[in-house]
């Protein structure tokens, strides 16, 4: 649901888990790898891309609405 999605993004947003959760998992392992291999430094900037993300994307990766 799309409200799992956006508690998953605002929570976890810099982790990717969102993504990965909506069938994303290209953007979700590059959310990852840049906070992890970052160590955390470059977290804020993920954070802020998946506050982006929760607000423009509406559909999964296999094109379905958010119920």
């Amino acid at each position: 649901t799309r409200t799992a999605y956006i508690l998953l993004g605002i929570l976890l947003g810099a982790l990717g888990v969102h993504n990965f959760y909506a069938g994303y998992a290209g953007r979700g392992i590059a959310q990852l790898l840049i906070t992890l291999f970052s160590v955390f430094i470059l977290s804020p900037l993920v954070a802020l891309w998946a506050i982006i993300e929760v607000i423009v994307v509406d559909k999964d990766a296999k094109g379905e609405p958010f119920a």
